[in-house]
């Protein structure tokens, strides 16, 4: 992958060419934003360039090195990712253990998400982490020679899922680095590295991709209209991984459509309603049975849907672009129940699950707690 194949972030692939043409290369850099913004193919793109600048452009080694850096396949570029146990791995799961499903699932689409990488593995219902037996490994890696005699990269994707173990050994190879090794660690969640790392490392930040990106791209690559390109761009508020999942139209969405609906009517009949309770605490009991990472996905779509009601609320409606499937629902019936005096409450409530189901909190505690804030929220008053 080169830079050229990297969608939009012109100014990034500028800053990263310059380090390279300037020989003024950072040991350890830390990529922060969302995946979809190019995380992954960025950190490729640059991987490819520090390990072919040796060779001659044009050259049989310079388009041999390309080659197996665009099948994922050069030996001096190594990854880390975040996995966990399965029926074939029954523990001590190291990226290594799923490397050929890596390749594949790079090579299909490098803007995928991590619940997407998971549930490719089979493992979507668990946790994805980095631990103390994959710092080993990339020590050993790193203490190695360049098979080729250049740079050794080393790409950490979702570096934030590091737990402390593996965090506290990396960080000696960011304190003490081999020679001409790079060491690039890609985060959705910056603030989840532990300072120590975070403070030795130089950080990019990718803004989201603009509109006119993302349509280029759609248009370019999956042959669309002009105008369903730009609509799904606008939809996919920056991320490219969105626009791909509006058009595959999973299914995904309708389900979290089918709980979200659920959940307030039912948090909206709550008030001095014993029996709506009772129903409140079967949804969440219904919720409490999903994995992990489709929970902190639902809570990602709630957020979402109660911003769309707030911007209809307030007439924003150039800003809008939800639509149910459900025919029953109405968001501008449902828009005047979110406004400035509850709207701040109800997304840190469903932050602070999102924080908790992260990090393996009793699902059903926090979902019923979820839905009684809710019920007291929803019927909160606007001020005027």
């Amino acid at each position: 992958m080169d830079f050229s194949e990297v969608i939009g972030q012109k100014h990034l692939k500028t800053h990263l060419s310059k380090t390279i043409e300037n020989g003024r290369i950072p040991h350890a850099q830390i990529f922060s934003g969302v995946n979809g913004s190019g995380l992954l193919p960025m950190a490729i793109a640059y991987a490819s360039e520090l390990l072919c600048n040796q060779y001659e452009k044009g050259s049989p080694e310079y388009t041999s090195c390309k080659s197996k850096v665009s099948k994922l396949a050069h030996p001096d570029l190594h990854f880390v990712y975040p996995v966990n146990t399965s029926d074939d791995i029954k523990k001590n799961a190291v990226s290594d253990n799923y490397a050929e499903g890596w390749r594949s699932f790079v090579l299909n689409n490098p803007y995928a998400s991590l619940f997407e990488w998971l549930q490719s593995i089979g493992i979507e219902k668990k946790q994805g982490n980095i631990s103390k037996f994959e710092a080993e490994n990339i020590s050993k890696k790193l203490s190695l020679k360049a098979y080729e005699g250049g740079y050794k990269v080393m790409i950490i994707w979702m570096a934030d899922n590091m737990n402390s173990e593996c965090a506290n050994k990396i960080l000696k190879l960011v304190e003490e680095p081999t020679d001409k090794t790079v060491l690039l660690l890609l985060t959705e969640k910056e603030q989840q590295i532990i300072t120590t790392i975070r403070s030795r490392c130089q950080k990019i930040t990718f803004p989201l991709l603009s509109e006119a990106d993302i349509a280029e791209s759609l248009i370019k690559n999956l042959q669309l209209k002009e105008t369903l390109a730009l609509q799904t761009a606008r939809r996919s508020r920056g991320d490219y991984n969105k626009a791909l999942q509006l058009l595959e139209e999973t299914g995904e969405d309708e389900v979290f459509e089918k709980w979200f609906i659920s959940w307030v009517r039912t948090a909206f009949r709550a008030k001095g309603n014993k029996g709506a309770i009772n129903n409140l605490l079967d949804w969440s009991d219904e919720l409490a049975k999903q994995g992990r990472e489709t929970q902190k996905k639902f809570l990602s779509y709630c957020i979402e849907v109660f911003r769309q009601a707030l911007l209809k609320n307030y007439k924003v409606d150039t800003l809008l672009f939800f639509e149910t499937k459900d025919e029953t629902f109405s968001l501008r019936k449902f828009a005047p129940f979110v406004h400035q005096n509850n709207i701040f409450e109800i997304n840190s409530a469903l932050e602070d699950a999102s924080y908790h189901i992260e990090r393996n909190g009793n699902a059903k505690i926090i979902f019923t707690d979820l839905s009684i804030k809710l019920t007291r929220l929803i019927h909160k008053p606007e001020l005027v």
